[in-house]
């Protein structure tokens, strides 16, 4: 596997106008960013959010360190018309990055790679019916309704791909580098007008025994592979929900709560880590990205009930004031699967 890999959020908003990381100190970011490179030993880094100058700043840091940059904005909640406008601004900055770092190695490598947004039908308006993204969830799992609207599957995918390449060549006008997309695997993307296939490709109960040929049918593109999301949360059984493991907090109680009594289990994100990584090396992607570094508004708390790195997908808990001991001044401690992904990814 060429790029090892993992998500680093500079924040982004994912349900109402919540922010998925609030603070941004420069200093915590460019460590962190040399702990990816150094201690985890990742050669690719996509550093998604929705403020292209947080990732900018990011993405500095992590060229400096050698790493190939993902630059990847992330928009929610706005309207195809919304969305060129927005590309189109962080190209500029991808572009303004890309020109000035040096190649990385091996040389013909891409020192910064633009990826299109994230799963756009389901965050983003006018793709699919639904005033947000539980309601355009809902109105995809719902033919009837898509029939009421006289909206075919094939009608949705035409219109969707329609809005891709509109935004592929708006982006090619000011960014030089490869372009990506991170998709979601209901979504059938027309991937002629970009350079790397990319799904954020997670592994759950639901396609557990055909993983393997699932990632495989994503090769029939004649495009580089690459899987730009797949993890899983740190209590039992979450390996089973895959992308929807996080669905466990209550953030209408003060203070946030788990909405299940889970077990704490870091051996099996761990564990799940190290299998999903040995499917993808087995089946010849190009990368892989584990989602993610931190949840930075998933705090670990001793009292289980309020434990929400027990929701979070990061290889590091946050700990909520604490001191760290493995890194002093940062705000977290690594988990088992920190380690893991240190382990698998060494020269």
């Amino acid at each position: 596997m060429r790029r090892k890999g993992i998500n680093y959020d500079t924040g982004f908003i994912s349900v109402g106008e919540r922010l998925s990381r609030v603070a941004f100190d420069p200093a915590q970011v460019r460590r962190e960013i040399a702990i990816i490179a150094q201690d985890l030993h990742c050669t690719a880094v996509r550093i998604s959010g929705h403020d292209p100058a947080r990732i900018a700043l990011a993405a500095e840091y992590a060229l400096a360190e050698g790493l190939e940059v993902w630059f990847a904005p992330f928009p929610t909640n706005m309207t195809a018309e919304e969305l060129v406008p927005y590309f189109v601004n962080a190209a500029q900055r991808a572009e303004q990055l890309r020109s000035q770092a040096p190649p990385t190695a091996p040389q013909e490598s891409p020192n910064v790679v633009f990826v299109l947004g994230c799963e756009m039908s389901l965050y983003n308006s006018g793709f699919v019916p639904g005033a947000n993204m539980f309601e355009r969830f809902q109105a995809m799992l719902n033919p009837a309704l898509l029939a009421s609207l006289a909206l075919s599957p094939e009608k949705l995918e035409e219109q969707f791909n329609a809005f891709l390449g509109q935004a592929v060549a708006a982006v090619r006008a000011h960014f030089a580098g490869p372009v990506s997309y991170a998709s979601g695997p209901w979504e059938r993307v027309d991937w002629r007008p970009f350079d790397y296939v990319g799904v954020d490709l997670y592994r759950d109960a639901g396609n557990r025994d055909t993983y393997r040929e699932q990632a495989r049918s994503y090769m029939m593109h004649d495009r580089p592979l690459v899987v730009t999301e797949f993890g899983c949360c740190t209590y039992r059984g979450a390996p089973d929900r895959g992308a929807l493991g996080w669905a466990i907090v209550d953030r209408t109680a003060h203070p946030p709560r788990l909405t299940e009594a889970v077990i704490r289990d870091e051996q099996g994100q761990a564990a799940y880590l190290t299998e999903v990584l040995d499917i993808l090396a087995e089946v010849g992607v190009d990368g892989a990205f584990w989602f993610t570094f931190a949840g930075y508004e998933y705090p670990y708390h001793a009292d289980p009930r309020y434990d929400l790195d027990c929701a979070s997908y990061g290889v590091v808990k946050i700990l909520d004031g604490a001191t760290a001991a493995t890194y002093p001044g940062l705000p977290w401690e690594p988990k088992q699967s920190f380690y893991a992904l240190a382990r698998h990814y060494a020269p």
